[in-house]
């Protein structure tokens, strides 16, 4: 069974949609939050109304029942000695007492009613209470995940579309590698091996000639035997340069770079390519797997410039301060956009990826800018130490 690809797009597509849902709940969860307090203080003030109302029914009821107390005192004492009242007195006394006890009731009852209120505000407002609480803190939790959601898990995407970027760029190394055979396989043989063959059926040709035609004629094929050899020697050289050039070996990064972009310069004929070293880095050499890089990267970027880019103009600039190695690309060409060049697993995006891949072995940082229509701007600084460890 083939493995399945890590589609990096779908992961970003679910995240959304878990966010939105998150961020939308959070905010219901918030408005809930929001009416419950507005619920509660509106209840606060109705509780402190309810609490004035019953002392100031039960100030009206201490007064009402002392009054009331005064008068069944002076009905009783009517009652009592009625004979010494007249039928007016009485019927005054018997009144007043009777309509200051129902007062009475009613304040009492009017007191139980707002103590009954005022008990059920206190419930309320502690569940509200409660409510608001709990809101709170779901929001603050929902935010907690909104933040993993939108950070943490945002990085696992990064990570899945790098890791498809580098499954990707496996493959692209083997149907390269396959390629470059192809390639090498095809110059060989259209190039120094037809000129072998050449060589082989004219070298037969060379003793009949001295034969036949006298040594003048022998000696001038002999001369063009030794141009096709030269042809031929200058032809396997040339293929060796492409593979490794044999100088990086000899001299070192500088002096292989610059002859490289020298030759680059005056094959290409319509660019101008500039080079300069700063530092100590002439006077030593670096171990072989540094130089190796280095000038990859530098070629990647040099034909990128040539080829995608058509850039007129191309400075590269190597530069070591103290155990760090800075060098620096950039070109006139008509650049492009990265994010473009991600989306599209084209040629570009994988020398892109594999210049990455390369300074990432190295320990090292690129930065890659370009815009459409004002070049690129590529750096790499590569840490030293790297490679003395």
């Amino acid at each position: 069974m083939n493995p399945q690809k890590l589609d990096s797009k779908i992961l970003d597509e679910i995240l959304d949609k878990m966010i939105q849902t998150v961020d939308s709940s959070k905010g219901e969860i918030f408005q809930i939050g929001e009416q419950s307090r507005q619920q509660y203080e509106s209840l606060v003030e109705e509780l402190e109304d309810i609490k004035n109302q019953v002392s100031t029914v039960i100030d009206e009821g201490d007064k009402l029942e002392v009054s009331t107390r005064q008068a069944r005192n002076r009905l009783a004492q009517v009652s009592k000695h009625f004979k010494q009242y007249s039928e007016e007195e009485i019927r005054e006394a018997y009144e007043k007492a009777h309509k200051l006890q129902v007062e009475l009731s009613m304040i009492q009852q009017h007191e139980k009613q707002l103590r009954v209120r005022r008990d059920d505000l206190e419930r309320r407002l502690l569940s509200f209470q409660e409510i608001i609480e709990r809101s709170e803190t779901l929001v603050s939790q929902i935010t907690v995940v909104l933040n993993y959601l939108n950070r943490d898990l945002r990085q696992v995407g990064l990570l899945l579309e790098d890791a498809q970027q580098k499954q990707d760029f496996g493959l692209r190394i083997i149907e390269a590698q396959e390629e470059e055979r192809k390639r090498v396989s095809r110059e060989i043989h259209d190039g120094p091996a037809q000129m072998l063959a050449n060589v082989m059926m004219r070298s037969e040709l060379i003793e009949r000639i001295f034969r036949e035609r006298g040594a003048e004629e022998g000696f001038n094929e002999i001369r063009t035997l030794r141009k096709n050899v030269r042809n031929a020697l200058y032809e396997v050289r040339r293929i060796i340069y492409d593979l490794r050039p044999m100088a990086l070996d000899d001299l070192g990064l500088i002096p292989t770079l610059r002859k490289y972009l020298h030759t680059i310069e005056e094959y290409d004929g319509s660019t101008k390519i500039t080079f300069q070293s700063v530092g100590c880095l002439s006077d030593k050499r670096l171990p072989p797997r540094f130089e190796v890089a280095l000038f990859r990267l530098a070629q990647e970027a040099v034909t990128n410039a040539l080829k995608h880019a058509e850039a007129t103009e191309i400075s590269v600039k190597v530069e070591v301060v103290e155990e760090l190695i800075t060098m620096v690309i950039k070109d006139n060409g008509k650049g492009f956009n990265i994010k473009d060049v991600k989306m599209n697993k084209d040629k570009k995006s994988f020398g892109i990826i594999g210049m990455k891949e390369r300074v990432e072995l190295l320990e090292g940082k690129i930065t890659i800018n370009s815009k459409k229509g004002l070049g690129t701007f590529i750096m790499i600084k590569v840490p030293l130490s790297v490679g003395n460890s």
